[in-house]
């Protein structure tokens, strides 16, 4: 389901209605989107991380939201795309560190399609996201109750997410940069153009059809 650009908050009411569904045993989602611009505070996140005011986040009409997903403290916002798997992971793949390196494996092969090399990090702190040298491309927080998810992915296409990326510590890591395919390749391709290929990857790696929802 392609939501367009919406707010964080509009988005986290659809996957809750979805999830709600999953579970009753209705037919999983993919939400795909872009955020208007925000800071989200995962579970493992810290305040500290945050490094703009309130006044700097008001001055910028960038949102704050803490979130039940794992990790720490990222960005969303326009020109980065953003992906909601909804999945019910019984019987046959209940296994969370599986769900995760899939969803990298989605991004790494939908990267590929657009000429860039894209790999998981071997630092034990760069667990869960898509790196193409020091610099991270791709992030990933997820959240599995009863074995349905939500949250999920955002893959930076754009370069319209750095500006706002200074404002925090992006997850917790000092010691990395942020990078998009735009800033890789001199050129932004259309955000549907990565969902489209966001899309063959994963009905290739979780081995589900892929039907368009209104």
């Amino acid at each position: 389901m392609w939501l367009g650009r919406v707010g964080y908050a509009e988005a986290g009411r659809r996957q809750k209605e979805a999830a709600l569904s999953v579970a009753a045993g209705g037919e999983e989602t993919l939400f795909l989107l872009e955020h208007t611009p925000v800071f989200t505070l995962g579970r493992n996140g810290s305040a500290a991380d945050v490094l703009w005011s309130a006044e700097r986040r008001r001055a910028g009409g960038v949102e704050l939201h803490e979130s039940d997903r794992g990790g720490k403290v990222t960005y969303h916002g326009p020109g980065q795309l953003v992906g909601y798997p909804v999945l019910n992971l019984s019987p046959d793949r209940r296994d969370v560190k599986r769900y995760v390196t899939d969803l990298e494996e989605v991004l790494i092969r939908a990267l590929a399609d657009f000429g860039i090399a894209a790999a998981r990090s071997a630092l034990r702190d760069r667990v869960t996201s898509v790196w193409v040298g020091n610099e991270k491309i791709a992030a990933i927080g997820i959240h599995i109750s009863r074995w349905v998810t939500t949250h999920g992915f955002a893959v930076n296409v754009s370069n319209e997410p750095l500006d706002n990326f200074v404002g925090i510590v992006p997850c917790g890591i000092s010691d990395g940069g942020v990078t998009t395919i735009e800033r890789l390749l001199g050129r932004a391709p259309a955000l549907e153009d990565v969902a489209a290929s966001v899309l063959v990857h994963f009905a290739e790696v979780f081995d589900r059809e892929i039907m368009a929802a209104s």
